[in-house]
């Protein structure tokens, strides 16, 4: 996935814009997607999308202040 990305799709469960609603997501000069369903995912298990979305293996989740 790169800047200007024709193709939209979540980027973690790889549906389009026909099947759920897509969130826009710059992130080092580049354009991703994400769906609702996996929002919290990037929240709170960001690591889990390594492979998928660059430098995800370095980010942390969010804290919690329950």
């Amino acid at each position: 996935m790169s800047t200007d990305q024709t193709e939209r799709a979540c980027l973690a469960c790889g549906r389009g814009p026909e099947q759920t609603p897509l969130i826009a997501l710059d992130y080092r000069n580049s354009s991703f997607w994400i769906c609702p369903q996996h929002l919290p995912v990037l929240i709170h298990d960001p690591t889990s999308l390594t492979g998928k979305l660059p430098g995800a293996e370095e980010m942390r989740p969010a804290d919690h202040h329950d």
